[in-house]
């Protein structure tokens, strides 16, 4: 047997290292471990700092102070699949942290970690995946970040997931996606409905919330809700409705029905489904709150179309809403209040809360703390009001008008404009007009002209306009101040504010007092100013300029040279001539003030006697002039007050001597008394129309009556002149002597003894004024001036022919009538 040799050990490879275990016990050392090389190290480096973040968010704040994440958004694309795996579930528990968030913003994560939602990966990826988007997408620029990546589409895929937990990341990720417009639109386009539908039968309640709430927000969007009636959207909605286990979505899925129902032909279908009765059945059986609230407001929309309103009608839906006014909560007596002011644009429905008591509780709740319920409460009235005086008595009976009056001042902007629209309606009714304005409503209304809400300026100007139907309305916004405020609204770039306004001016100018005002004003300007703007001008700015001039004919005839058959002359018209647009119209105190000069007289009318505006007192030998009542009672206050009473005994005397020994010691402490000026009387006119009525009047004949008309005027001016001889009347030497005799620019229309065409036609006007004969007043050039009247024509079987026109001579042929637009009219007419 041979010598046993040693057998040698077995020696490994140089270059292999040897197994190493590391027991590591801080983060710092897993943070480190994530840039090895070693695809099992970067796994279990992956797994613990997931762990270690999942336990708090210090945690993550700390594993990011580290640097822990640019190593984790890059190992989220790493080959090895379990490296992957757990280097999203690290960074997607870590994305949660505030701090982290704005991290991953500088190294542009998001297209990776959308990569990681294809079909390829695994469950887990999907679910960690989906988590960090879902913490990411509340930022808005991350929400841009995801929309540009096509995120969209692969998280609507992952809806379907059999993972509840996937769906769950994904829903809340496309919720926080729809909050901004263009993933809405997006969502639909990506057929996300059908699946965000299929949701709401989901064993997860927080799943169903988050779906409900999701296309809650995307039914916003027209087009959307287009695609939701559709895809069966309404019965999937009702079924949730329908079922009491899933009360805590009711309130939400009536939201979607409210956004749901702005089209005709979704209303209908939801009404063929059986929609309406589920309304019905949540307003009677919900405990809940904010479930009837919603049960309510869907109602209202309902009721959006008239042909819903009268089904809604047929329902007694007016006795349902009734009833819950007597609730407790807010919010749904404000939805009622709402659904009332929409459902009585029915004219029966109306009618109906009327009956049923329901007008007085609404008026009550004008009382409430909440400004929307106010609001809701004003809206309601407003509506209840239109075209129902019967309601509007009803409001009077609960002394609504009063609350009404107190809700134009209430700081809700919206409480304020439908209590004035209410008040409008209200104020259609003389009795409650007055009442109205017994509780101050126009200081409160002119208030609101102040205002640079357009809605309350519109409102407010049509309650004015409501309003002063009456002289004593009238007078009173004359005394708050409130014509400067309606006439600056005619300068409103809105054009309902301008015609409203102008409807108010309109209306505040069927006061002669009124009217001067709004002229004192710059109403008449801005008016004229606007009938010159193609764009600006409207009926009702055209009705207000024709309502001023109509209640100064003055003023009218100076400025369109026309006087109608309906523009009857009284005593203080005056023709001061033509102005331009623009130009002030003289006043006839200022004329009366100014010294005598060359230019063109003013021709004044004044033919009331004295007698007929002051009595004549006992002690009184000389009467005052007719427009001077207010200096007449001054003048004899100061005479009686000067007077020493036979009564005063020596005292009495001596004291009345020494305050006028005071007096003189004082001069600028005396009080001054001026008289009033006024238009002198005008007793030639007056013995003329005293003629006319005397001599004219009798007469049967209408042609006979205007020719007689014309000689006496004729005669009063000068008599005939022939055409030849025009040059030789010298009328402007007599109206110069006129001037100067009286030393005042003022002519009174009486004292004319050599008149031409200008003279003869306005006396010939003022004259058939007075005696009831038609007749209209032009302005021609050159001191031309002429009158129509209407002649009717023979009687035939079937009655008279159609009355023609006819110009009446005045000057060279007395009484002659020319047919209008003739050739001897004309030559007439013109030089």
């Amino acid at each position: 047997m041979g010598k046993k040799v040693k057998k040698e050990a077995e020696t490994c490879p140089k270059d292999v290292f040897d197994p190493l275990s590391i027991e590591s016990k801080t983060a710092t050392t897993a943070v480190l471990m994530l840039s090895s090389p070693e695809e099992e190290v970067l796994a279990k480096a992956c797994e613990a700092i997931h762990k270690f973040a999942e336990k708090g968010d210090e945690n993550k704040t700390c594993l990011m102070c580290l640097g822990a994440i640019e190593p984790l958004s890059l190992l989220i694309s790493h080959e090895d699949k379990i490296v992957r795996r757990n280097a999203v579930m690290a960074l997607g528990v870590m994305a949660s942290n505030n701090e982290v968030k704005k991290h991953l913003k500088c190294l542009d994560v998001i297209p990776a970690i959308i990569s990681k939602l294809s079909p390829e990966e695994n469950v887990m990826v999907h679910e960690f995946a989906t988590l960090c988007l879902a913490s990411l997408s509340v930022d808005f620029s991350y929400k841009i970040q995801i929309f540009e990546s096509n995120g969209l589409e692969p998280l609507i895929q992952l809806l379907s997931s059999p993972d509840p937990d996937v769906k769950k990341n994904s829903v809340e990720c496309i919720f926080n996606l729809v909050q901004d417009v263009q993933n809405r639109a997006a969502v639909q386009r990506l057929n996300g409905l059908p699946p965000l539908l299929d949701l709401l039968r989901s064993e997860f309640s927080v799943i169903q919330q988050l779906a409900l709430h999701t296309i809650e927000k995307i039914t916003t969007d027209t087009e959307t809700c287009v695609a939701f009636r559709n895809v069966q959207g309404f019965e999937r909605i009702l079924e949730v409705v329908a079922m009491k286990e899933f009360s805590d979505l009711h309130e939400g899925a009536l939201r979607v029905i409210l956004n749901c129902l702005e089209d005709t032909e979704s209303m209908q279908l939801f009404q063929t489904m059986g929609g309406l009765e589920q309304l019905l059945q949540c307003v009677g059986t919900s405990t809940v709150a904010e479930v009837k609230a919603n049960a309510v407001k869907a109602i209202a929309k309902m009721a959006q179309s008239s042909e819903n309103r009268k089904i809604l009608h047929e329902r007694n839906i007016e006795k349902t809403l009734t009833d819950l006014l007597t609730q407790e909560n807010e919010s749904v007596r404000t939805a009622v209040c709402q659904a009332v002011a929409t459902v009585s644009k029915n004219l029966s429905s109306r009618d109906t809360f009327r009956s049923l008591d329901g007008i007085r509780p609404i008026v009550q709740l004008l009382n409430s703390e909440g400004s929307e319920l106010r609001m809701a409460a004003a809206e309601a009235l407003s509506s209840l009001t239109n075209s129902n005086n019967l309601n509007a008595y009803a409001i009077y009976d609960a002394e609504g008008d009063r609350l009404l009056v107190r809700q134009l001042q209430d700081s809700c902007t919206g409480a304020a404009v439908y209590a004035a629209m209410a008040l409008t309606n209200m104020a259609s009714q003389e009795e409650l007009r007055k009442s109205i304005l017994a509780h101050e409503a126009m200081p409160a209304l002119v208030e609101l002209l102040h205002s640079t809400d357009n809605n309350i300026l519109i409102s407010a100007v049509q309650a004015v306009a409501s309003l002063t139907c009456d002289a004593e309305a009238r007078q009173e916004l004359r005394n708050v101040g409130g014509l400067s405020a309606l006439v600056q609204l005619l300068k409103s770039i809105n054009a309902e504010i301008r015609r409203n306004a102008s409807w108010a001016i309109s209306v505040c100018a069927n006061d002669e007092i009124t009217a001067s005002e709004l002229c004192n004003v710059g109403a008449l300007e801005i008016l004229q100013e606007i009938s010159l703007s193609s764009h600006r001008s409207n009926k009702f700015s055209q009705l207000a300029l024709q309502k001023l001039l109509d209640s100064n004919l003055s003023l009218k005839y100076s400025l369109t040279g026309h006087l109608s058959s309906s523009d009857i002359t009284t005593d203080g018209f005056y023709d001061p001539g033509q102005i331009r647009v623009g130009h002030q119209f003289p006043v006839l105190e200022d004329i009366s003030k100014q010294v005598v000069n060359q230019h063109r007289a003013t021709i004044a009318v004044n033919g009331k006697p004295q007698n007929q505006f002051i009595p004549k007192g006992p002690e009184e030998g000389k009467q005052d002039s007719p427009t001077d009542t207010t200096a007449s009672s001054v003048l004899n206050g100061r005479r009686s007050s000067k007077t020493p009473s036979k009564t005063k005994g020596k005292g009495h005397k001596e004291e009345d001597e020494k305050k006028k020994e005071e007096d003189e010691c004082k001069p600028h402490q005396k009080i001054m008394v001026e008289e009033t000026w006024s238009l002198p009387y005008d007793a030639a006119f007056h013995n003329l129309v005293k003629e006319a009525a005397e001599s004219i009047m009798p007469l049967k004949d209408e042609v006979k009556m205007y020719t007689a008309l014309a000689m006496l005027v004729c005669d009063a001016m000068g008599g005939q002149v022939e055409q030849q001889k025009l040059h030789d009347f010298l009328w402007e030497l007599h109206i110069s002597e006129l001037k100067f005799e009286a030393c005042s620019n003022i002519v009174l229309i009486g004292k004319i003894k050599k008149g031409t065409y200008f003279h003869r036609a306005l006396l010939f006007k003022v004259l058939a004024d007075r005696i009831g004969l038609s007749c209209s007043l032009i302005r021609g050039e050159y001191n031309r001036a002429w009158n129509e009247i209407l002649i009717m024509g023979p009687k035939k079987a079937y009655g008279y022919s159609q009355p023609e026109s006819y110009i009446i001579d005045l000057m060279h042929q007395p009484g002659n009538l020319m047919k209008s637009n003739s050739q001897a009219a004309l030559i007439y007419q013109s030089i």
